[in-house]
């Protein structure tokens, strides 16, 4: 459907199923069985980077790793002679955080997450033949599910939370989830290659695999709620308030009332009350965006690159540069210019040079044009990526 209607009729309402006949594509550049054996075998992934569950009961780690051997003696990677009698005895993998250990899909997460305005975290769910690893149960993010191979079949019911936040999971509510489990679906379907599900966070789900080994991806997006924007909004009373030295002021002693160990409020209290009204009401915008700035950096990491052809290319002249994406940008004033503070770092440039570097970030600039110099320490702070790079050549 149109972007526009997912967003004013599906997006945190209810859930939706789309088939693969009706997408413009499928997930196969994504994900795979070959994929699966690649990270399991060849990549001494760790936990957390999988975990392993059946019959509703995630399996303790020693059960599916292993040392790694001479020169890697870590005792958590993933081995794959226990992980192969685990899954024959009917475990699901998990594979987590895919967006981080998977080129195609590290790619596919970001683009998602900047459509979306949310972030996004990716695993895979790889589940044997008949069986089910996880009970009913609902998500405190909201998920895409992307069937990659085999069938599975789901069973969605209604939240016994309504978009339960983040500090809310499912197991504060396993009476109210048990019972409600026990009532016919709302929606039951076979996901088949190529079909996507979307859920929003607080439905309740369950899905066993059918004929064949089931491998479907979870596209979890971890919404920004408006309590984000409350304990934002409380953070810059506090700072407000604390530079009033009314806020300050000590609260009275109790001496000779017999009663040292209780606080006097009541008149502070209502002090207090119209410092944070005021405080409340001279609050802008720009300080609450300050105040939510390193939550939603520390969310999401910048587009990679590699290291090493970077560090070869920064004294090449020859090079073509752009501005890396995923930066999470915005200025500071600085007393001899400004300071460019983005997921990367903090970088002081002159007030000269502050409107050449935002033009190149926002793209109405190319690199090309800065001086040398600038160019070069942009590319040294990784803002600057080669445009012939392995990520913009990945990217479909």
């Amino acid at each position: 459907m149109p972007a526009a209607d997912f967003a004013s009729d599906v997006w945190s309402r209810s859930p939706h199923l789309a088939r693969a006949g009706r997408l413009p594509r499928d997930f196969a550049d994504l994900f795979s069985a070959d994929a699966v054996d690649e990270l399991v075998a060849h990549r001494g992934l760790r936990t957390p980077f999988a975990r392993m569950a059946r019959d509703g009961t995630t399996l303790p780690d020693g059960q599916f790793t292993l040392g790694g051997g001479v020169g890697a003696g870590i005792t958590d990677q993933l081995s794959e002679d226990r992980i192969l009698r685990e899954f024959a005895a009917g475990a699901t993998l998990v594979l987590q955080a895919l967006h981080r250990t998977w080129a195609p899909i590290q790619t596919f997460a970001a683009d998602l997450s900047d459509d979306l305005g949310h972030p996004v975290q990716v695993n895979a769910y790889v589940t044997p033949p008949q069986n089910q690893g996880f009970a009913d149960h609902y998500d405190v993010h909201d998920v895409f599910v992307l069937q990659i191979a085999g069938e599975k079949r789901w069973r969605i019911r209604p939240p016994v939370l309504e978009a339960p936040l983040r500090d809310q999971p499912w197991e504060q509510h396993r009476a109210a989830v048990e019972q409600a489990a026990t009532a016919e679906p709302l929606l039951e379907e076979t996901l088949r290659p190529g079909d996507c599900l979307y859920l929003p966070r607080g439905y309740l789900h369950s899905a066993t695999a059918l004929g064949g080994t089931s491998i479907h991806l979870t596209m979890g997006v971890h919404t920004w709620t408006r309590r984000h924007l409350v304990d934002a909004l409380l953070a810059g009373i506090g700072a407000r308030v604390s530079d009033d030295v009314e806020a300050r002021r000590s609260l009275p002693l109790r001496a000779g009332t017999g009663q040292s160990s209780e606080l006097a409020i009541d008149d502070d209290a209502e002090i207090v009350r119209s410092l944070v009204a005021k405080a409340l009401s001279d609050l802008s915008m720009g300080e609450l965006l300050d105040t939510l700035r390193p939550a939603v950096r520390g969310a999401r990491r910048a587009e990679p690159f590699a290291v090493l052809r970077q560090a070869e290319r920064v004294g090449d002249d020859r090079t073509t540069w752009r501005a890396r994406r995923g930066l999470a940008a915005h200025w500071e004033d600085d007393l001899d210019g400004a300071v460019l503070v983005s997921r990367v770092g903090r970088l002081r440039v002159t007030n000269d040079e502050r409107d050449a570097v935002a033009e190149v970030l926002d793209g109405i600039r190319h690199p090309a044009d800065l001086d040398e110099e600038l160019r070069r320490r942009l590319a040294v702070a990784g803002l600057l990526v080669p445009a012939d790079g392995p990520a913009e050549a990945e990217r479909p």
